[in-house]
Parts: structure tokens; C-alpha cells; sequence
């Protein structure tokens, strides 16, 4: 009795397994792209804008950023992501990029992220060792949020940045990020002592 007991699991559970891995593997030859604006609201200087393009297929990302490092500066990345966790999950992306422009290097970085139940925190960085002497800088942006709901989210960013001027090596302020489906809308405000706050809109899509 116990072969035909076996060879009945094994027929019930041997479909479902291969239609699992199938499934993964299909994910991983999928590409999901995105694409971001983010509007700078600048007090005392000429407001800009900053688009970001990603592709992901299983481990391989790819971005390009316009006057991120600088304005009218691009950068193109290639990084290799890993992620793990269950109750905790992560995901770490090292990357490389190079720089072009008004300002020209090239950039070892990366972007990370954390989340646990309600919470989540977020953050890229990089330093461009770029070829006029004085312009190498370390900049960041990183997030700590928590969501009261699935579709919202609220916290606390920072940012270091030489696009434009500022009193402060680095910047804070609060921010609000809704979703709806495909669509990421989110607004910060970044506190300045001296002058009024810089104000940067963002609207994403994902595809």
C-alpha cells in the first residue's frame, strides 16, 4: 500500500512544483521599468527638474539619472540585486555608473532597502571621483517611513547634494508618498535655516 500512497504524492506534488519554478523562472526573464520626474522648488535659485528611467530583469538593474550629480549632468548604472527576508525583507543593489556633463567621473554606488511590518527604510548613495579636481562628492538620499495604510506612507528623508546650494552639508524634512496602482505620487520639504524650504514634487510610473 505504501508505493501507490507515494507514486499518488508524487503525481499530485510533481505538477505543482514544476508549475512553481516555471513561474519563477518566467519572472525572471520579465523586465519591470520605471520612470520618475521629481520637481525642485528652489527659494532662491532656478527650479529644475530630475528624471530617473530603471530596467530590472531578475538580478540585473539599470538606471540613468539626469542633474542628480550636478545640473546638466547624466549618469548611467548597472548594479546586481539581492534580496532576501521574509518577516524582514531586504534588498541591496551595489552599483557602478558614469558620470557626464557639466560634471565627469565615474561613480561606485549603490541603493538599499528595509521593511518590517509598517515599516521601511530606503537609501542610495555613490561618490563620483570625477576628473576636475574639486567636483568628487559623496551624495545620498535615504527615507525612514512608516504606512498607516498599504497605499500611503509617511516619514522622514534626508539628502546630500551639490545640484544646488545649501546652507547645511545635509538636509531634512518630512514627506508624504501615496500610490495608487501603478501610478507613485510623493512631496517633501526640506527645512532651511536661512531661507524658505526646498519643495520637491515626484510622480512615478511603473511599467
Amino acid at each position: 500500500m505504501r508505493t501507490p500512497i507515494i507514486a499518488l504524492v508524487l503525481l499530485v506534488l510533481g505538477p505543482a512544483t514544476s508549475t512553481a519554478q516555471t513561474a519563477a523562472a518566467a519572472e525572471e526573464r520579465v523586465w519591470s521599468l520605471s520612470a520618475t520626474m521629481a520637481g525642485y522648488v528652489l527659494p532662491d535659485e532656478d527650479d529644475y527638474a530630475q528624471p530617473t528611467f530603471t530596467a530590472d530583469r531578475g538580478v540585473l538593474h539599470l538606471e540613468a539619472r539626469c542633474n542628480y550629480e550636478a545640473l546638466r549632468t547624466a549618469s548611467l548604472w548597472a548594479g546586481y540585486a539581492m534580496r532576501g527576508g521574509e518577516r524582514v525583507e531586504w534588498e541591496l543593489t551595489p552599483m557602478v555608473g558614469a558620470v557626464f556633463g557639466a560634471t565627469d567621473g565615474l561613480a561606485p554606488g549603490f541603493v538599499a532597502s528595509m521593511s518590517w511590518w509598517k515599516l521601511d527604510g530606503y537609501i542610495e548613495g555613490e561618490y563620483v571621483f570625477a576628473r576636475a579636481s574639486g567636483d568628487s562628492f559623496a551624495y545620498h538620499w535615504s527615507e525612514v517611513a512608516i504606512a498607516p495604510f498599504d497605499s500611503l506612507r509617511v516619514g522622514m528623508a534626508t539628502q546630500r547634494t551639490r545640484a544646488y546650494a545649501t546652507d547645511r552639508e545635509v538636509q531634512r524634512g518630512p514627506f508624504v508618498n501615496a500610490t495608487f496602482e501603478r501610478i507613485d505620487a510623493a512631496a517633501y520639504v526640506f527645512i532651511r535655516a536661512d531661507v524658505k524650504p526646498t519643495l520637491v514634487l515626484s510622480l512615478g510610473f511603473t511599467f
